[in-house]
Protein backbone atom coordinates (compact mmCIF):
# COMPACT_ATOMS: atom_id res chain seq x y z
CA UNK A 1 0.00 0.00 0.00
CA UNK A 2 1.60 3.48 -1.06
CA UNK A 3 2.53 5.77 1.86
CA UNK A 4 -0.46 8.71 2.92
CA UNK A 5 0.65 11.95 1.11
CA UNK A 6 1.15 14.09 4.08
CA UNK A 7 0.95 17.92 3.06
CA UNK A 8 -2.68 19.03 2.87
CA UNK A 9 -3.73 20.28 -0.53
CA UNK A 10 -5.23 22.94 0.90
CA UNK A 11 -5.96 27.33 0.92
CA UNK A 12 -8.27 29.41 2.49
CA UNK A 13 -11.05 30.34 0.48
CA UNK A 14 -12.41 34.04 0.83
CA UNK A 15 -15.93 33.25 1.98
CA UNK A 16 -14.77 30.67 5.32
CA UNK A 17 -12.93 32.24 7.87
CA UNK A 18 -13.52 29.21 10.55
CA UNK A 19 -13.80 25.44 10.38
CA UNK A 20 -17.25 26.35 11.81
CA UNK A 21 -18.32 27.62 8.79
CA UNK A 22 -16.99 25.20 6.55
CA UNK A 23 -18.60 22.31 7.69
CA UNK A 24 -21.85 22.78 7.20
CA UNK A 25 -23.59 20.75 5.04
CA UNK A 26 -26.21 21.93 2.88
CA UNK A 27 -29.80 20.50 1.70
CA UNK A 28 -30.19 22.55 -1.64
CA UNK A 29 -31.15 20.07 -4.27
CA UNK A 30 -28.30 20.88 -7.44
CA UNK A 31 -29.94 20.97 -10.67
CA UNK A 32 -28.04 21.48 -13.40
CA UNK A 33 -29.70 23.36 -16.64
CA UNK A 34 -29.14 23.17 -20.11
CA UNK A 35 -27.91 26.38 -20.40
CA UNK A 36 -24.96 26.42 -17.85
CA UNK A 37 -21.59 24.97 -19.23
CA UNK A 38 -21.59 21.83 -17.63
CA UNK A 39 -17.83 21.53 -17.68
CA UNK A 40 -17.91 23.98 -14.59
CA UNK A 41 -20.80 23.20 -12.80
CA UNK A 42 -18.69 21.09 -10.61
CA UNK A 43 -15.45 20.65 -9.02
CA UNK A 44 -13.42 18.06 -7.73
CA UNK A 45 -13.32 17.69 -3.54
CA UNK A 46 -10.75 15.71 -1.99
CA UNK A 47 -9.71 14.08 1.41
CA UNK A 48 -6.01 12.47 2.32
CA UNK A 49 -5.58 11.26 5.54
CA UNK A 50 -1.82 9.94 6.98
CA UNK A 51 -0.45 8.45 10.63
CA UNK A 52 2.59 10.67 11.57
CA UNK A 53 4.97 8.38 13.53
CA UNK A 54 5.27 10.84 16.45
CA UNK A 55 3.18 13.74 18.42
CA UNK A 56 2.83 17.16 16.15
CA UNK A 57 4.75 18.52 18.87
CA UNK A 58 7.97 16.10 19.06
CA UNK A 59 11.09 16.77 16.95
CA UNK A 60 10.58 14.34 14.74
CA UNK A 61 7.61 16.17 13.69
CA UNK A 62 9.54 19.84 13.71
CA UNK A 63 10.40 19.41 10.03
CA UNK A 64 6.62 19.01 8.70
CA UNK A 65 5.00 21.48 10.88
CA UNK A 66 7.78 23.79 10.55
CA UNK A 67 6.51 24.17 7.06
CA UNK A 68 2.48 23.99 6.89
CA UNK A 69 2.30 27.45 7.04
CA UNK A 70 4.64 27.81 3.79
CA UNK A 71 2.93 25.39 2.04
CA UNK A 72 -0.38 26.51 3.11
CA UNK A 73 0.45 30.15 1.49
CA UNK A 74 1.49 28.33 -1.58
CA UNK A 75 -2.05 26.75 -2.10
CA UNK A 76 -3.90 29.77 -1.14
CA UNK A 77 -2.02 31.71 -4.33
CA UNK A 78 -2.21 28.42 -6.61
CA UNK A 79 -4.72 28.75 -9.77
CA UNK A 80 -7.86 26.35 -9.35
CA UNK A 81 -8.21 26.56 -5.76
CA UNK A 82 -12.02 27.22 -4.28
CA UNK A 83 -11.95 26.09 -0.60
CA UNK A 84 -9.83 24.19 2.42
CA UNK A 85 -11.02 22.63 6.11
CA UNK A 86 -9.41 24.07 8.65
CA UNK A 87 -9.85 24.98 12.41
CA UNK A 88 -8.96 28.63 13.74
CA UNK A 89 -5.30 27.67 13.98
CA UNK A 90 -5.34 27.86 10.24
CA UNK A 91 -5.04 24.46 9.37
CA UNK A 92 -6.63 21.15 9.75
CA UNK A 93 -3.64 19.13 11.92
CA UNK A 94 -5.69 18.96 15.25
CA UNK A 95 -8.58 17.64 13.56
CA UNK A 96 -9.46 13.79 14.01
CA UNK A 97 -11.88 12.18 12.19
CA UNK A 98 -10.78 8.28 13.54
CA UNK A 99 -10.28 7.38 17.07
CA UNK A 100 -6.41 7.39 16.05
CA UNK A 101 -5.24 10.58 17.41
CA UNK A 102 -2.19 10.23 15.47
CA UNK A 103 -4.33 10.13 11.94
CA UNK A 104 -4.31 13.82 10.95
CA UNK A 105 -6.73 14.65 7.94
CA UNK A 106 -6.44 17.52 5.35
CA UNK A 107 -9.69 18.28 3.23
CA UNK A 108 -9.99 20.79 -0.24
CA UNK A 109 -12.24 21.67 -3.21
CA UNK A 110 -10.38 22.67 -6.61
CA UNK A 111 -11.69 24.12 -9.97
CA UNK A 112 -10.45 20.61 -11.55
CA UNK A 113 -8.64 17.80 -10.88
CA UNK A 114 -5.58 19.43 -13.34
CA UNK A 115 -5.21 22.23 -10.62
CA UNK A 116 -4.90 20.01 -8.03
CA UNK A 117 -2.05 17.60 -9.52
CA UNK A 118 -0.77 20.78 -10.38
CA UNK A 119 -0.47 21.97 -6.95
CA UNK A 120 0.32 18.58 -5.37
CA UNK A 121 3.18 17.32 -7.88
CA UNK A 122 4.46 20.34 -9.18
CA UNK A 123 5.14 22.45 -6.96
CA UNK A 124 7.05 23.18 -3.73
CA UNK A 125 4.26 20.42 -2.15
CA UNK A 126 5.94 18.11 -3.83
CA UNK A 127 9.14 18.45 -1.96
CA UNK A 128 7.55 17.33 1.15
CA UNK A 129 6.12 14.36 -0.48
CA UNK A 130 9.62 13.07 -1.25
CA UNK A 131 10.13 13.80 2.91
CA UNK A 132 6.78 12.05 4.15
CA UNK A 133 8.61 9.16 5.06
CA UNK A 134 10.49 10.94 7.42
CA UNK A 135 7.29 11.83 9.22
CA UNK A 136 4.03 9.09 8.21
CA UNK A 137 4.15 5.69 8.43
CA UNK A 138 2.77 3.28 5.55
CA UNK A 139 -1.16 3.20 6.39
CA UNK A 140 -3.09 0.03 5.18
CA UNK A 141 -5.85 1.39 4.07
CA UNK A 142 -7.49 3.41 1.52
CA UNK A 143 -5.92 7.26 2.80
CA UNK A 144 -6.61 9.50 -0.52
CA UNK A 145 -10.41 10.20 -2.38
CA UNK A 146 -11.80 12.34 -5.33
CA UNK A 147 -15.39 12.81 -5.65
CA UNK A 148 -17.23 15.34 -7.94
CA UNK A 149 -19.09 18.09 -6.30
CA UNK A 150 -21.50 20.71 -7.61
CA UNK A 151 -20.13 23.91 -7.32
CA UNK A 152 -21.07 25.34 -3.92
CA UNK A 153 -21.45 22.81 -2.01
CA UNK A 154 -18.53 22.50 0.81
CA UNK A 155 -18.03 18.63 2.14
CA UNK A 156 -17.66 18.07 6.08
CA UNK A 157 -15.82 15.24 7.59
CA UNK A 158 -18.91 13.10 7.93
CA UNK A 159 -19.00 13.30 3.99
CA UNK A 160 -15.23 12.40 4.31
CA UNK A 161 -14.74 9.62 6.03
CA UNK A 162 -18.07 8.23 4.60
CA UNK A 163 -16.25 8.59 0.85
CA UNK A 164 -13.08 6.56 2.05
CA UNK A 165 -14.95 4.30 3.35
CA UNK A 166 -16.53 3.39 0.34
CA UNK A 167 -13.43 3.52 -1.87
CA UNK A 168 -11.77 1.38 0.86
CA UNK A 169 -15.20 -1.55 0.84
CA UNK A 170 -15.49 -1.23 -3.21
CA UNK A 171 -12.63 0.48 -4.99
CA UNK A 172 -12.46 3.32 -7.39
CA UNK A 173 -16.12 4.21 -8.59
CA UNK A 174 -18.26 7.79 -8.88
CA UNK A 175 -18.73 7.60 -5.75
CA UNK A 176 -15.26 7.72 -4.74
CA UNK A 177 -11.82 7.43 -6.66
CA UNK A 178 -7.72 8.30 -7.00
CA UNK A 179 -5.98 9.83 -9.04
CA UNK A 180 -5.01 7.06 -10.90
CA UNK A 181 -8.89 5.89 -11.83
CA UNK A 182 -10.47 9.31 -11.93
CA UNK A 183 -14.57 9.12 -13.31
CA UNK A 184 -15.80 11.69 -15.09
CA UNK A 185 -18.76 14.04 -13.23
CA UNK A 186 -22.10 12.22 -14.32
CA UNK A 187 -25.36 14.63 -14.08
CA UNK A 188 -27.45 11.57 -13.43
CA UNK A 189 -25.26 10.13 -10.55
CA UNK A 190 -25.03 13.11 -8.76
CA UNK A 191 -28.43 14.35 -9.01
CA UNK A 192 -29.42 10.83 -7.43
CA UNK A 193 -26.95 11.97 -3.90
CA UNK A 194 -29.10 12.51 -1.45
CA UNK A 195 -26.44 15.35 -0.65
CA UNK A 196 -28.68 16.51 2.46
CA UNK A 197 -27.72 12.57 4.35
CA UNK A 198 -24.09 13.95 4.67
CA UNK A 199 -24.31 14.69 8.52
CA UNK A 200 -23.16 18.16 9.99
CA UNK A 201 -19.63 18.27 11.81
CA UNK A 202 -19.44 19.68 15.12
CA UNK A 203 -17.53 22.55 15.79
CA UNK A 204 -14.14 21.83 17.77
Amino acid sequence: MAEAIPAPFVSLAPLVTSYEDSTVPTNKVFEIHAEDNYENAYQIAQVNIGRIKAPLESEIMAGFVGRLDEINALAERSPGFVWRLQTSEGNATYLRLYDDDRILVNMSVWESIEALKHYAYRTVHAELLRHRHEWFEKFAGAHTALWWVPNGHLPGVDEAKKRLAHLEAHGPSEFAFTFKTVFPADEGFQQAIDWSSFQRCPAV
